[in-house]
């Protein structure tokens, strides 16, 4: 059993408390909730739990909640019990009143107990504001207020209605309301929904609260007023139970999660205490109810001494009946065929799995509850595929022999849909049903697992004499070691025994009879398959997914050679094959070359009428979209390119099984094309897939074994037990004594070609000689198959065969040195058309002659159903065609009636249009005239500023001749000047009178007193002369500069007027003239658009 998880096992918290799988009650602590206890230095329990001994002797533990004196406190100052107070809440004398069966009630009023008052004088009945006896669930509701030390012995009083005998009730509860959860077992989500619960509840309901001791009681909410119960809710439905953060707003409440009506809905239901420390006790509270001890199988155990078992061997008998709705409100038990041990079921009807089990021999074991009711389509099933049914009530049967477990299973959810199809007349298929029980005596949880035959048929069928209203039963033999002290989890705990093996009546024989190497049976330790110690090893008893295994595009250069020269010789006449080809493909073509030799051996190299087909077939709706969306998941699981839900793999196959459907009307979506349009499109795109896949179903003849009520199909059937017959005549003779029929097993490998469960390898290798042989190859690679088992086949039984088949044949060929061994074989076995002709004919003539040894009545109505069926298809056919007459011809009115509105427009668009033409046109013609006139004015204001640019032209040649002119005058002048100084200078210097008058620069220097008069008055006369002399040549060149001055500013004044002149010309060219121009061509531009 690999469900281990004890049910009983608590860890880390008193804040939250959940059931994890439906199989371990955890106990979730906060973080930095634990405060270490400086004065505990024991064992890790003794620092990390509370150790609560119950009045048996059991001993339970909280983990986590922080320092054993702390929790002691806190449920002292709730409880408030003189026997707690005397003794210590930790002792063993003073948990006796902490039974699971206690009863706890708080009172309507409250206040705190005064500073230095003894407990035991605190917690009288006449001075206690706060009292919280334990008493039994019997006592009468008038002990509500007040603690008697002896417990009352009443039966209970009409006023206090107690739904269970072992409970603990608490009162002054407000109940804030409930609310829908997605995820169940979430802490942040129950403490987000009390915030919003305690925030937005404006009409709080008082309630009491009464929590079960045991884990199949129910907790329910009653009205404290009225004393009539509210609402109640079984333990095994709750989840999680959580509580406020300190220091927050919500530290005073609590919540807990149930699943609503099923599995698939979860509510929680928030609650505040009045009293803040009571919290902790009604987690405490429930924790005890999710514990796995029941009270009365305690107490029975302690009161007899315990029975020791005749040997290490409990029988049970377990047996399934299935109910389904009857339509008229109740539900009715199922029938079953007598012959076949098989349920008859209705599809899309709702049922019900009522489960038995009843122990028969050595001491009785005390069954708890039930934590899981699980449901799976097939056999041998995985425990990951198994479903959770909904729980409607568990127990025991009123005469205490049986326990009884109920749960509800709708059938139209999508994991139960092989269950809910109709099966084909004379075949039935598998469901596993697997109850999971918690026994008292036992550490683990026992699964017991029930594989049983159903048929499925339409809703209206009616039922005949060969059925009868059994159940199905099943005896399973559990073995047990008893466990030492030492070896328990806990030395008080009550489990005794532990689990040895688990195996049922058919396994036992089973093992007995079969010695197949092929087939391990199932160990006596597990009643789960162990897992092979190799890939290789065929004893894993799951089937090998299809899509299995890699296939290498690797190969030898000379083979792609051979293969190249091949194709080359190929593609210059495709109408004829090479001769060398068949050989090639026995070896197995090329994976890199598999999709361009697939087209060309079915023919679709020129195939682009169906491609442009294929593209409108897509966008039809098919009459079978449900099927194929539910077998696209279904398809090569195993395979990267399909496994993911609405992949580009899944896609392109929905495409094609849907686009077939369309196509081909006749037949439409067969169970089993997805495989193999799953392994065209490995190797080509979804248009050449589909071409080929068309080729496959009509030209090699695929889609006739699905025409005529499966009739080729059989007639392939007879033909390969005929070619037993002669090639393995000990198999097939085996085969007649176990009563194994070829289309038991070989179905798949007709309708599917082998794609559906054998690795890829094998796949291609057998799509590869399909193609280039025929259909016929089936037979070859079936004959090569039973051949290669037939030393394992002929051991085994007709379950054992049919297992074989489905698990170990497939799981053998995953290498590619056994798959190539297989098509070697199935190669060399040479099976021509002729006899496989003679087998048909003899086929056809063993069904004339049945038919004609039917009654004529019986051959009559046969016939007359075939006709009537005929007829009723070739209506519907001509109801279709006239409905789509019909449509189509609705549609073409309404195509004439929107193009007569469309030309209706357009011919009001068209007149528009004219009309706007022709005010264009005008509109054209005044803007050429406007133009015109703007290029005259612009050609006349262009020559006069020309005119006046020459002109200006001329005044600056001028001006600048002129001051050239100057200038030349003023430079001779100086020159002259200079001429002239020098001369005098000179002359000064040769005079010995005037050389002392002057110095070198010229200047005069001072008067000499010693000079005679005479000379001084030449001197001054000369000098005077001098000096006029001058003054008159500084006044002419002073008047020379100021000529010069006044010629270059006249000279600036006409630059800048030139400038100022330029300036203008330029900025009306780029301004108003290219404005002007530019518009013009717009204008021009978009008239002669709107006239072309």
């Amino acid at each position: 059993m690999d469900d281990k998880g004890s049910v009983g096992k608590i860890s880390v918290s008193s804040d939250s408390v959940s059931t994890l799988n439906s199989e371990d009650f955890v106990l979730v602590s906060r973080l930095g909730d634990e405060t270490p206890s400086s004065t505990n230095n024991g064992s890790d329990d003794e620092k990390t739990g509370l150790k609560v001994i119950s009045e048996e002797g059991v001993s339970f533990k909280i983990v986590g909640n922080g320092s054993e004196q702390q929790l002691q406190r806190e449920l002292e100052d709730v409880l408030m019990d003189p026997s707690v107070a005397d003794t210590g809440l930790g002792s063993e004398a003073g948990m006796d009143n902490l039974g699971v069966g206690d009863h706890v009630l708080l009172p309507t009023t409250a206040s705190p107990v005064p500073l230095g008052t003894d407990p035991l004088s605190a917690a009288m009945p006449t001075k206690l504001e706060m009292v919280l006896p334990v008493q039994t669930a019997q006592e009468s509701e008038l002990n509500e207020r007040s603690y008697r030390g002896d417990e009352s012995s009443s039966e209970g009083s009409p006023c206090s209605p107690i739904p269970d005998e072992d409970s603990v009730v608490f009162s002054q509860l407000t109940y804030l309301g409930c609310a829908s959860v997605n995820a169940p077992r979430s802490e942040l989500e129950a403490l987000r929904m009390m915030s919003i619960l305690r925030g937005q509840c404006q009409v709080p309901l008082d309630v009491t609260l009464s929590v079960p001791g045991v884990s199949e009681g129910t907790v329910r909410l009653l009205d404290p007023h009225a004393n009539t119960e509210i609402a109640n809710y079984p333990i095994y439905k709750i989840l999680f139970c959580v509580r406020g953060h300190d220091g927050t707003a919500e530290s005073d409440c609590f919540a807990f999660t149930e699943s609503h009506y099923n599995a698939e809905i979860f509510r929680i239901h928030v609650f505040r205490c009045q009293i803040q420390e009571a919290v902790s006790r009604i987690l405490y509270s429930f924790a005890t109810a999710f514990r796995r001890s029941a009270k009365k199988a305690i107490l029975s155990s302690q009161q007899t001494a315990p029975l020791t078992p005749d040997s290490d061997l409990f029988t049970f008998t377990v047996s399934l009946e299935i109910k389904e709705d009857d339509g008229k409100g109740t539900f009715s038990a199922v029938a079953k065929d007598k012959d076949k041990q098989s349920f008859k079921l209705r599809a899309g009807m709702d049922k019900k799995i009522v489960i038995y089990v009843q122990q028969t021999c050595n001491k009785e074991l005390a069954i708890e509850r039930c934590f899981g009711l699980l449901l799976s389509p097939g056999k041998n099933v995985k425990n990951s595929d198994m479903h959770l049914l909904d729980l409607e009530s568990m127990g025991k049967s009123s005469d205490g022999k049986s326990y009884i477990i109920t749960g509800s299973w709708n059938p139209n959810t999508p994991q139960f849909q092989a269950v809910n199809e109709e099966t084909p007349k004379d075949k039935f298929m598998y469901m596993t049903t697997a109850v999971d029980l918690v026994i008292t005596e036992v550490e683990e949880p026992v699964r017991f697992l029930l594989e049983t035959r159903v048929r499925v048929c339409a809703p209206n069928d009616r039922l005949f004499w060969p059925f009868s209203k059994r159940n199905y039963t099943e005896t399973f033999y559990l073995k047990l070691r008893q466990m030492e002290r030492k070896e328990r989890k806990s030395p008080a705990s009550d489990t005794l025994y532990e689990v040895v093996s688990l195996e049922s009546e058919t396994e036992r024989e089973k093992r007995k009879t079969t010695a197949s190497p092929g087939i391990l049976p199932t160990g006596p330790g597990s009643t789960v398959p162990s897992p092979p110690e190799d890939d290789e090893e065929e004893d894993n008893d799951e089937p090998l997914l299809s899509g299995s295994g890699d296939v290498s595009k690797e190969c030898a250069e000379k083979i792609l050679e051979t293969w190249g020269d091949l194709l080359s010789k190929w593609h210059t006449n495709l109408s004829v094959r090479p001769r060398q080809l068949p050989a090639l493909v026995r070896s197995g073509i090329p994976e890199a070359l598999r999709g361009e030799v697939w087209q060309l051996l079915a023919g679709c190299h020129n195939n682009d009428h169906q491609v442009e087909e294929y593209r409108t077939l897509i966008t039809k709706e098919s009459p079978q979209d449900s099927a194929i969306t539910r077998d696209i998941n279904r398809t090569f699981p195993a395979h990267d390119y399909f496994k993911d839900t609405g992949g580009d793999g899944q896609d392109s196959l929905y495409k094609i099984c849907k686009a077939y459907s369309v196509y081909d009307e006749e037949i439409g979506y067969c169970q089993g094309q997805s495989f193999l349009a799953a392994v065209l499109l490995l190797h080509m795109p979804e248009e050449q897939a589909f071409s080929v896949l068309v080729k496959i179903m009509f030209d090699y003849g695929l889609r006739d074994l699905f025409k005529q009520n499966f009739e080729d199909l059989h007639c392939k059937f007879f033909q390969l037990e005929r070619l037993m017959q002669e090639y393995l005549p000990d198999l097939y003779n085996h085969f007649l004594n176990v009563g194994l029929e070829a289309h038991m097993y070989a179905s798949q490998w007709f309708l599917t070609l082998f794609t559906a469960k054998f690795p890829l390898y094998m796949v291609f290798h057998i799509i590869d000689l399909l193609l280039c042989e025929g259909i016929s190859v089936i037979f070859n690679v079936a004959l090569a198959l039973l051949k290669t088992s037939k030393d394992d086949l002929i051991q085994t039984d007709f379950e054992g065969a049919l297992k074989f088949f489905r698990v170990p044949v497939p799981k053998r060929y995953r290498s590619e040195e056994n798959a190539k061994k297989l098509m070697e074989l199935a190669c060399s076995m040479k099976i021509s058309q002729k006899k496989l002709k003679k087998f048909e004919k003899e086929y056809h003539t063993i069904r004339e002659q049945q038919e004609q040894q039917e009654p004529p009545i019986e051959r009559y109505e046969r016939e007359n159903r075939r006709l009537q069926e005929a007829n009723m298809r070739l209506e519907q056919e001509n109801d279709d065609l006239a409905h789509e007459l019909v449509s189509s011809k609705i549609a073409l009115r309404k195509d004439l009636d929107n193009a007569e509105e469309k030309a209706d427009a357009l011919n009001k668009e068209l007149l528009l249009t004219k009309q706007k033409l022709v005010d264009s046109e005008d509109e054209k013609r005044r803007l050429e005239e406007e133009s015109a006139q703007l290029k005259e004015m612009c050609r006349r204001e262009l020559d006069k500023s020309e005119s006046e640019i020459k002109k200006n032209g001329s005044i600056i040649g001028e001006y600048k001749q002129i001051c050239s002119q100057l200038s030349e005058r003023l430079e001779k002048q100086q020159t002259a000047n200079r001429g002239e100084l020098d001369k005098i200078r000179s002359k000064v210097e040769g005079c010995e009178k005037c050389s002392s008058l002057f110095n070198k620069e010229g200047r005069v220097r001072a008067a000499v007193t010693s000079a005679p008069a005479g000379g001084a008055e030449e001197t001054d006369e000369e000098k005077e002369g001098l000096k006029n002399q001058l003054r008159e040549m500084e006044l002419e060149l002073a008047q020379t500069k100021l000529q010069l001055v006044e010629a270059e500013c006249k000279i600036q004044d006409l630059e800048h007027h030139l400038g100022l002149a330029l300036n203008e010309v330029q900025a009306a060219k780029k301004t108003w003239f290219n404005r002007t121009l530019s518009s013009i061509k717009t204008v021009t531009g978009s008239q002669g658009k709107e006239t072309t």
